[in-house]
């Protein structure tokens, strides 16, 4: 595993993490009873979440760039390899990041910061909202992963299969090769 691919498990990696810490906030909203107790929750959470530091801000944004650099610098290499995997998983990302952007910002937005028009039902629609788009990002990231673990197995065999190939074809040049210096 090069530096390249250890970005793209890594950044890959810490937003299922994040989004992990998230789930069990979503699951409530989305798989059990909606209770004010689990609204309020939902709204509390998120507004620490929204609330965070700049700095917290700035290394999701910069962990979001690292993976987006990582799998375009391993599409750069080009082969058959790269354009399948690293090819999928970019588009995979990309959307990810889409749906960070235009569904999971403007819904943190109005959960904690409703304009005058937006009412209770709205932000507790706007929860429920980004509670489905932080599981379909995990999804879609849990599927990075398992494309990028697919790459690396299917270059081992690759190898281990290559490195065989070479044996025989050894085991078949040694003996014609022996018999050429005896006569």
């Amino acid at each position: 595993m090069g530096f390249r691919q250890g970005a793209v498990l890594a950044s890959c990696s810490f937003f299922l993490g994040v989004l992990f810490i998230c789930f069990f906030v979503d699951y409530r909203i989305l798989h059990q009873e909606l209770t004010e107790e689990t609204i309020e929750d939902g709204f509390q959470f998120y507004t620490t979440f929204f609330n965070a530091p700049p700095a917290i801000k700035a290394v999701l944004h910069g962990f979001m760039g690292v993976g987006i650099l990582g799998l375009v610098a391993k599409l750069h290499k080009y082969d058959e390899s790269a354009i399948f995997f690293d090819g999928s998983s970019l588009v995979g990302y990309i959307f990810s990041a889409a749906v960070y952007l235009a569904v999971s910002v403007p819904s943190l937005r109005t959960i904690v910061t409703p304009a005058d028009v937006d009412t209770r039902a709205d932000r507790i629609e706007a929860l429920r909202i980004l509670s489905a788009g932080n599981t379909i990002m995990m999804v879609v990231l849990g599927a990075i992963l398992v494309l990028q673990g697919g790459q690396e197995y299917a270059r081992r065999v690759e190898a281990r299969e290559l490195a065989k190939m070479e044996e025989e074809l050894k085991a078949k040049e040694s003996p014609s090769a022996g018999k050429d210096k005896k006569e």
